[in-house]
């Protein structure tokens, strides 16, 4: 293959899609999208109110943004598009800082671009794994939190009340205060959308339940009349597609929306990694490629950011219809993003009608299926520390906010990974009877020497931990005084920086003062190297291939006053 062809193919996976079309992966694509266009009208609307925008820029951020990911995304499933996480941050990123509805929208914008820099940024310098900085228990707690501020957040739009922002309490409180003003044709509009949805999904699940709400909501309106008494509708939309326009970047601002365009670029690509990968691992007819993913994500948002989008990402729920549907490449996709396009050229006015209670009924149903409570349940019965990190990111998030709550996720997630990087796990192993294994004698019925200690260290050996090494191997002494000889088993120990080689080094410096011979087994090639430089010659340096060999050859000595080495050299795995 022309190299110039093979790099097009791979920054464009859909291209490679195309040359091997199908009949048949075409009829499965038009479903697809079909059906998920469908569905992310109600959801884009839906969800654009979360991020306190006008409804039609949740459309806008359905076209362009899926158009783009079509063409560089690695996932044949994802539905890229407005997600409710994110919308919700948007909010709490933009409101402490709009003064005006123009200024919001702007600030809206202008975020989709900085988030879509930086993953684009991330994935060029195939940084991926900064997605780690959030551990699974602090995203499931800070995402179970986020989806019931999100469902309390729309209760406004279910009793026709005013809305109420903040932690839970104070939306319960305010919406308590409010409970004398709710209006009864509002409420029953709403509870009767959050019945339907919930009825589709068990009696009819091929069948579209918010689409059905949406439609049920609009000719009720209609019919009624009862805008007029007090049901508020959506109202006028804005017809046409998004016009080009390049986001208004100013220094300042930049520096306010930062900390959270980072939370939202890391959150977004978790949360669409995730899925993706989700689904991949069910049709296993392609892989994913997580830099590549970055890139994708990021040019989406980059390029919706000039068509007016607010930030994007892969959705959990049009993913799996994706899946479900048959979507076969990302012309499922451009699909969605035509019928999207189709409605805002066309079909805006048919949305008039459409009570601001059935979006939030669709929001609400949405989102309770994003309260993990099986993960808390799963930790809680492992009895796991991870638990905790789980319940103080849950709560930081509901009571505290959305900002500081994703914010102690990260630093708990970092504490937590310094943490174990700084206090390993190690133990004193001994021999099982009749074997040459050795495990931990607190965990195995093992045989006793008292004059040979093993001590397994379960880490690379580096500054955070050097002198943790050291003080456990000088307690181990203190505890056992009649030892004669410790083994050190360096199997677990990949990799030793220059503070780990001085700290070991002055270990061992150590035991041979007080007349203990120091035997070093199962090291690997990077440390053996690493030793090997400390010295003048390679001589020095003896090590064992297992521990039997090391305790033998100390046996050995013991008795014969003569002791068989075995020197490894530096080739040797």
């Amino acid at each position: 293959m022309n190299p110039l062809k093979h790099h097009i193919n791979q920054a464009f996976p859909l291209l490679q899609d195309v040359a091997t079309y199908s009949r048949e992966k075409f009829k499965g694509d038009l479903s697809a999208g079909l059906t998920v266009g469908i569905m992310l009208i109600p959801q884009g609307m839906a969800y654009a109110l979360i991020a306190g925008l006008p409804p039609q820029y949740g459309l806008y951020a359905s076209v362009v943004p899926l158009l783009i990911y079509a063409f560089l995304g690695t996932s044949k499933h994802l539905g890229i598009g407005p997600v409710a996480l994110i919308a919700l941050l948007v909010a709490s990123a933009v409101a402490p800082i709009a003064e005006t509805p123009d200024e919001y929208i702007a600030l809206s914008i202008l975020l989709a671009l900085m988030v879509g820099v930086m993953q684009l940024l991330f994935g060029l310098m195939r940084m991926g794994f900064m997605v780690n900085l959030l551990s699974h228990p602090v995203l499931s707690g800070f995402v179970s939190a986020a989806a019931i501020i999100i469902g309390l957040s729309q209760l406004h739009h279910i009793l026709g009340v005013n809305s109420v922002t903040g932690g839970l309490h104070e939306i319960v409180y305010g919406i308590t205060i409010q409970l004398a003003n709710v209006q009864v044709f509002t409420l029953a509009t709403g509870v009767a959308a959050i019945a339907l949805i919930i009825f589709a999904k068990k009696k009819f699940p091929s069948l579209p339940g918010p689409v059905l709400a949406v439609v049920a909501g609009i000719v009720f309106i209609y019919a009624s009349n009862l805008h007029e008494s007090g049901v508020a509708i959506v109202g006028e939309i804005s017809r046409g597609l998004p016009a080009f326009v390049m986001p208004a970047i100013e220094w300042a601002t930049i520096m306010q929306l930062l900390p959270m365009a980072v939370a939202i670029a890391l959150v977004a690509f978790m949360e669409s990694i995730a899925v993706a990968k989700a689904v991949q691992q069910k049709s296993k007819e392609y892989k994913i490629d997580s830099n590549k993913e970055l890139i994708a994500l990021g040019a989406a948002n980059i390029g919706g950011s000039l068509f007016q989008s607010f930030p994007v990402t892969g959705s959990f729920s049009r993913t799996a219809i994706n899946f479900e549907t048959g979507a076969k490449t990302g012309l499922a996709g451009i699909f969605s993003a035509l019928v999207v396009a189709l409605t805002l050229l066309f079909l805006t006015p048919l949305f008039y009608y459409l009570p601001n209670a059935v979006l939030g009924a669709i929001i609400i149903v949405a989102v309770f299926g994003l309260i993990d409570y099986k993960e808390f349940k799963r930790l809680w019965k492992v009895g796991h520390y991870d638990r905790y990190m789980l319940l103080a990111t849950f709560s930081g998030t509901l009571f505290i906010g959305i900002k500081e709550g994703i914010l102690l996720g990260v630093t708990l997630s970092v504490i937590m990974l310094l943490y174990r990087s700084a206090r390993p796990n190690h133990a004193v192993i001994g021999k099982i009877p009749g074997t040459s294994v050795y495990r931990s004698i607190n965990r195995y019925e093992t045989e006793e020497n008292p004059n040979v200690v093993v001590f397994r260290f379960d880490a690379p050996l580096h500054f955070a931990n050097a002198e943790y090494f050291r003080e456990k191997v000088n307690e181990l002494i203190t505890d056992r005084p009649q030892t004669t000889c410790m083994v050190l088993d360096l199997n677990g120990v990949n990799e030793i920086d220059s503070t780990g080689l001085d700290e070991l080094l002055e270990t061992m410096k150590d035991l041979s003062e007080k007349n203990i011979t120091v035997k070093l087994a199962e090291v690997k090639a990077s440390v053996r190297d690493m030793l090997k430089t400390s010295s003048e010659t390679d001589s020095d340096w003896t090590f064992y291939m297992r521990i039997e060999d090391a305790v033998l050859a100390f046996s050995d000595s013991e008795k014969e006053e003569e002791e068989t080495e075995y020197t490894i050299h530096l080739d040797t795995k």
